[in-house]
């Protein structure tokens, strides 16, 4: 098989794991709130690397180097995931993925000043059609603005800065060892958060499949994302990985009833256009 290819099937592997999680995550809805939801999650996500890491081993590989930037890490995604799961309980699952995809664009806004990175005239393109993006998804005259929207798009941001501290850990941390940290720092955060009114719901019978589903495909989504990028370039990554917008759309209609709107496809495709602009710019320069 071609490197496309393989890295098609890793992709293919992700977007099913995306939107596993996400239509997981709205049936829990009901029974589980987003903290109690994340607590679980990062409950079996831990044993599950605790398991690999003992299978494979590369337990040596944890470590305690750079833990204060594990916590800034983690405290954001843990952060924008509970936020990313609550949209999905509120608006149509379309609607949040489109807004989720403007996180690499956030990226090229807040790297100069947390990665010291330079604000290039494509760059600075690529994030004000992002932004345009964002207001066309969330309706032109702000008509569809809700608290569902507001928090879909403020994930992104958060994620955005997860993106940002896994890179600068991925220079001197294992993928096992920053795996460790995100589901056991994660695990804690869940338990403090879903606990402070001192009532922590349990799935019931019905909803520990789906608890479980989450786990899991919160960890296979980011590990066969890794595995694509690795095998094949960017350029050719993304538009694959943007799949996820009509295939969730899909799932959407078919499972919710949703409709599929014109202005989340239209917002969705320059957001899409803001990003591999970005990428194409810089491959372009490597080469």
């Amino acid at each position: 098989m071609s490197p496309t290819f393989k890295a098609a099937l890793w992709m293919m592997g992700s977007i099913a794991s995306f939107s596993s999680m996400a239509v997981a995550g709205r049936e829990l809805a009901s029974e589980l709130d987003t903290f109690e939801i994340m607590m679980y999650r990062s409950l079996f996500g831990t044993l599950i690397v605790v398991f690999l890491a003992a299978v494979t081993g590369t337990w040596r590989q944890i470590n305690t180097g750079n833990m204060p930037v594990h916590i800034i890490r983690n405290m954001a995604h843990f952060t924008g995931q509970n936020l990313w799961f609550y949209a999905v309980t509120v608006i149509p699952l379309a609607q949040v993925f489109a807004l989720e995809f403007t996180s690499p664009l956030w990226v090229i806004v807040l790297s100069p000043f947390l990665l010291g990175e330079r604000l290039t005239f494509t760059r600075g393109v690529a994030a004000v059609m992002g932004f345009i993006g964002i207001l066309i998804v969330a309706r032109p005259d702000m008509a569809g603005l809700n608290a569902g929207v507001v928090t879909a798009a403020s994930s992104a941001i958060f994620f955005a800065l997860t993106i940002m501290f896994t890179k600068r850990l991925t220079r001197t941390q294992s993928i096992t060892c920053i795996l460790f940290y995100l589901t056991t720092m994660q695990l804690v955060f869940g338990i403090v958060a879903a606990g402070y009114d001192g009532d922590i719901a349990l799935p019931s019978s019905q909803g520990l499949p789906f608890v479980m589903l989450i786990g899991a495909a919160g960890l296979m989504a980011h590990y066969c994302m890794t595995n694509a990028l690795a095998i094949a370039p960017a350029t050719v990554v993304v538009p694959i990985d943007f799949i996820r917008l009509p295939a969730i759309a899909v799932v959407g209609m078919l499972l919710y009833n949703e409709p599929i709107e014109i202005w989340v496809v239209l917002g969705a495709l320059i957001i899409f256009a803001g990003n591999y602009l970005n990428i194409w710019s810089e491959t372009r320069q490597r080469n």
